[in-house]
């Protein structure tokens, strides 16, 4: 993709706004902490320390809307604390330029790393740092600067009460992680009904997984209906593709295929009516077909041998379903143990674990915390030199844009540059046509943030027209800045965008080149998966094996990484090194296959202590050799080789093994292994 296309791409992408559903109670509560601290500052301090209490307040009520898994209050604590620290340390330093532009390099540095414990603290991160450029500059001496820390703070505990006491949806989040990874199994079983085949998308089922980890408070805290039915979803998943494929022995077209299909529709209703009863809190109302469809005695006539399994524990699954998503259910089902989430203080060691992975020179998160630091002094710098004044803007523009990607980084620069242009020009005029005073600076500062609040989730540039807006009243309140023009803030803003769109065309992380270590990194996990189900026939552990659910979910962690990836890279202006789209699309519909064929084979994986099947475990050995050296050359650009794998299975042609599958899913994870090598041989150097 060529510059002019991967710019136009972004900056349609920046300026989009997007269909989302609004949470206005979620916005108002977090506009009336912001008020209640605007408003006692204000009326006790003066509007100095109003402004100051004010931006901790309104970081805080963000960090809440943040898409995380960990109790809202904790959020807005750790968003105000972490603020205050780095206002009073900002402010220390800000008498000397040279120690406070050595502190703001460490301090943006750190923040860079941030994004490796994840989105959320990576955005806080970033917020503190272009909060701090303006803070720093309100108070007047250390004692007033421990003042303005404690305040900044004090917004922060505000939030985190009102989050407590008015609470918007309790457990929301992980109730729509649930549901929509169960509606998500509801539209996988539609689409089985006319594509026997169908590719199931696993970002659902590991959202819900990353929601059902909890803290020791939120397990005594947790509704039934959240408990269990994520497993339970889970474990549906190879049930409905067992049932569906040709391969386990429903034909193609004829009764026992018009029987799959009436219980599969069945079953997308059940999961439906649990996904919108789990959302809601409501009690499951199902439909009275598929009730009739899954009580039709008829099931054992028309479907025999591991069809009618199948069938028998899908109706088993679903009845579980029901139990567990109903909130009023007097004794809920709870399949396994639940997940624990580390405290804040146990999950330092692990972020500084993750911190150090991304040491690594092509780290994309590295790169990142190298170039925000340059970016931000030279925004900072410049700011200061130029004669407009208040120069802050021009970093705090850069901070807030710069992510470790090209393609948001760039969409969010427009964004930016054309929200400030609108929330700036609307709220300059309103000023100086208005003459607003302190109070009422501070009432307008609050609609705005309300506006932020609500638009949010709709696009980065409609948010950014209410921030603007909400920063010029906010300083207008304290005196500050009033004497900037449109012009004067616009073009800062401009400075500041273009500052971090350079530092990524000067010192990118791609991710085209990366593609081909992420396939091998799926294929290498895919193979691992294929190899333990194997496992589990020559020494049968049962369906819940830990060691099978362990390699399941590295492989979706594999196939989201490349996926994720892919997406990136599609806006990238680079010539693609090594894989040609038409390679990438095979390869991707072979690997899919491949992992398909595996779940199939867990799907009907022998209960514990039934006769072993010694055979597969030449297979299980000949999955992981082969996978693991044919990722190791897909690593080194060669072709990979699946000789080991096509003698092991060639061997069986004689005398096959007894079982129904075992066989014939060796022989489609080697056809699977195959069409990777041929989609990958466009792409492999040529010997000679």
């Amino acid at each position: 993709m060529s510059w002019l296309r991967a710019l136009k791409g972004t900056a349609r992408s920046g300026l989009s706004v997007e269909r989302q559903r609004l949470e206005p109670w979620g916005a108002a509560r977090g506009a009336l902490g912001l008020a209640l601290v605007v408003g006692f500052s204000l009326a006790l301090f003066g509007p100095a320390v109003a402004v100051s209490s004010a931006f901790g307040a309104f970081q805080a009520a963000i960090a809440t809307f943040q898409r995380s898994w960990r109790p809202r209050p904790t959020l807005a604590l750790a968003s105000g604390a972490s603020l205050a620290v780095s206002t009073f340390i900002g402010y220390l330093t800000g008498a000397h330029d040279g120690l406070f532009l050595a502190l703001l390099l460490l301090w943006t540095f750190l923040s860079g790393l941030a994004w490796a414990a994840g989105p959320t603290a990576g955005l806080i991160a970033s917020s503190n740092v272009a909060m701090m450029l303006v803070t720093v500059t309100l108070p007047t001496s250390v004692a007033t600067a421990a003042g303005h820390a404690a305040t900044i703070f004090a917004g922060g505990v505000v939030q985190a009460a009102l989050v407590a006491l008015l609470p918007v949806r309790r457990w929301g989040a992980q109730r729509d992680a649930l549901a929509d990874a169960l509606t998500a199994e509801a539209d996988y079983a539609r689409r089985l009904r006319h594509d026997p085949v169908a590719p199931f998308d696993p970002v659902p089922l590991m959202t819900a997984r990353n929601a059902a980890a909890v803290t020791p408070r939120q397990a005594r805290r947790r509704p039934a209906e959240l408990h269990g039915s994520r497993g339970l979803a889970e474990r549906i998943r190879p049930v409905l593709a067992s049932l569906a494929d040709p391969a386990v022995g429903v034909p193609g077209e004829g009764p026992q295929r018009d029987r799959v299909r009436e219980l599969l529709d069945a079953a997308a209703a059940v999961l439906d009516a649990a996904a919108l009863a789990i959302r809601r809190g409501d009690p499951v109302v199902l439909p009275a077909p598929a009730l009739a469809a899954l009580r039709t005695p008829g099931t054992g006539s028309v479907l025999t041998g591991p069809p009618r399994r199948a069938a028998v524990r899908l109706a088993a699954l679903l009845g579980d379903v029901l139990e567990t998503a109903d909130p009023h259910a007097e004794t809920p089902v709870r399949t396994g143990v639940s997940r624990s989430r580390p405290t804040l203080v146990r999950l330092a060691p692990l972020v500084l674990a993750q911190v150090r992975a991304e040491l690594r020179h092509e780290s994309p998160v590295l790169r990142h915390a190298i170039r925000v630091p340059v970016v931000t002094a030279a925004g900072y710098l410049l700011g200061a030199a130029l004669p407009f004044g208040h120069g802050y803007w021009a970093p705090m523009a850069s901070v807030m844009v710069m992510r470790p990607d090209f393609s948001q980084t760039y969409a969010r620069s427009v964004a930016r540059f054309g929200g400030t242009l609108v929330g700036v020009g609307l709220a300059t005029a309103v000023v100086r046509s208005a003459h607003p005073d302190a109070h009422l600076s501070a009432v307008l500062a609050v609609l705005c943030a309300f506006g932020m609040y609500l638009l949010m989730r709709t696009g980065y540039a409609a948010s950014q027209v209410c921030v603007s807006a909400y920063v010029v009243f906010l300083l207008g309140m304290g005196g500050e800045g009033v004497d900037q023009t449109v012009r004067e803030r616009v073009l800062l803003t401009l400075l500041g965008g273009l500052l971090a769109m350079l530092a990524y065309a000067v010192y990118p992380a791609w991710e085209t080149p990366r593609l081909r270590g992420l396939l091998a990194d799926w294929l290498e996990s895919a193979g691992r998966y294929a190899s333990v189900v194997a496992a589990g026939y020559a020494d049968p552990a049962g369906p819940a094996d830990p060691d099978v659910r362990e390699a399941l979910l590295r492989t979706r962690a594999a196939r989201v990484a490349w996926q994720e990836a892919l997406e990136r890279a599609a806006h990238e202006p680079v010539r693609h090194r090594g894989l040609s789209h038409a390679a990438v699309e095979q390869a991707e519909h072979a690997l899919g296959e491949f992992g398909r064929v595996a779940m199939l084979m867990e799907a009907h994986l022998p209960e514990r202590g039934a006769a072993p099947l010694p055979y597969a475990a030449a297979l299980a050995e000949a999955l992981r050799r082969s996978t693991a050296r044919g990722a190791k050359t897909l690593r080194e650009r060669g072709e990979p080789d699946w000789a080991e794998l096509r003698e092991t299975v060639g061997a069986w042609s004689g005398e096959p093994p007894d079982h129904f599958l075992l066989h014939k899913g060796a022989v489609l994870l080697l056809e699977s292994l195959e069409d990777l090598a041929t989609a990958l041989s466009e792409t492999a150097p040529r010997p000679g």
